[in-house]
């Protein structure tokens, strides 16, 4: 089933895990300049890969890339609120942001990997625990950043007459990562939108994670168009078509089985893992094409399930060049597709 139609926006996915932040910070300012209208980071506190990876805080490089920019609107995709950070904490930290950079923050959360987390002495818990936390976390955040003097008695958070004293009149859109129907039926009740990843198989968009949400609004009361539909697409677009799939080496880690990378808490490891697979596996997540009209065709069917918001994660080292021709060969023809993005 389809979304309501509403207003498309294009954003740039912010490989915090592939470059410095301060190449971050100039691709961002290219991103917008060249007509992206949002742009998300990951958080990650360990990469991808050990040889050449990156993992810059993303709350304090929100703060730079709000002042280097003046329109894109900026946020994380996504943000663990549930062990390195207290849930009072990121409240106080979008608070923050959004006070500066007013109208363009949004936040983006999600359960986490255990790569994130276990190099601090995290004991990683089951899915059942780290999906109580995130439900508990939404709770915390959004009540701290409509509320004052917030007593807050959880099974895994606690406050005590707790302000944010720092923050927007208006509400901070909040989003929640889905990989299965439970979060996107949380999602539906709660959030404003939902995030999830291309390349995973139609079937899971249109028969779980999309009737989840609109099954979570409806349990909610609420119109399930108001939840916005974010996808992360992975696409590697070039017009030299074999640059496009050997640049998805750098991102093979992607293409391993979720029991291929159970338990792997290392970079090293992840790296050598990701480095094994060959070229089809690598390139197996990603959209790979040199010719925009078929890129299109290959993006359409998530337009036509309703997704409105798309995030493009590109995997090669010459982001500026991927940001140029997309937003010349690809985005204003996915424009064009506006008016077809409707009610089903």
């Amino acid at each position: 089933m389809g979304a309501v139609s509403r207003h498309l926006r294009f954003g740039y996915k912010v490989s915090a895990e592939q470059f410095s932040p301060a190449d971050l910070l100039e691709f961002t300012v290219v991103a917008e300049q060249c007509g992206f209208d949002t742009a998300a980071i990951s958080d990650h506190f360990q990469p991808w890969r050990h040889t050449g990876g990156h993992a810059p805080f993303s709350l304090a490089w929100l703060g730079a890339a709000g002042q280097a920019t003046s329109r894109i609107a900026l946020g994380t995709s996504v943000l663990t609120p549930t062990f390195r950070y207290h849930p009072a904490i990121v409240a106080q930290a979008m608070g923050t942001l959004a006070e500066l950079f007013r109208g363009r923050i949004w936040l983006g959360v999600g359960t986490g990997e255990s790569m994130n987390e276990a190099p601090l002495g995290t004991e990683w818990p089951d899915p059942k625990e780290r999906f109580a936390r995130l439900k508990e976390a939404v709770t915390l955040i959004q009540t701290l950043l409509s509320s004052d003097r917030v007593t807050f008695d959880g099974a895994y958070y606690r406050t005590r007459n707790a302000t944010i004293y720092d923050r927007p009149s208006t509400r901070i859109p909040l989003y929640i990562a889905a990989a299965g129907a439970s979060a996107a039926r949380l999602a539906g009740r709660v959030a404003d939108g939902i995030i999830c990843t291309s390349g995973k198989g139609m079937e899971l968009y249109s028969e779980t994670l999309i009737p989840a949400v609109v099954e979570g609004a409806r349990a909610a009361g609420r119109d399930p168009a108001e939840v916005e539909l974010t996808i992360e697409m992975k696409v590697s677009f070039d017009t030299d078509g074999e640059r496009a799939r050997e640049d998805t080496r750098n991102w093979a880690a992607l293409a391993l089985s979720p029991e291929e990378k159970t338990g792997v808490e290392d970079a090293v490891e992840m790296e050598r893992l990701a480095d094994a697979l060959p070229i089809e596996r690598a390139a197996g997540r990603w959209i790979v094409s040199s010719d925009p009209d078929e890129h299109v065709e290959r993006i359409r069917p998530y337009l036509d399930l309703g997704f409105t918001h798309l995030i493009f994660h590109a995997p090669g080292p010459d982001q500026p060049r991927f940001l140029e021709l997309y937003s010349r060969e690809v985005l204003p023809r996915l424009r064009s597709l506006a008016p077809q993005v409707s009610e089903t």
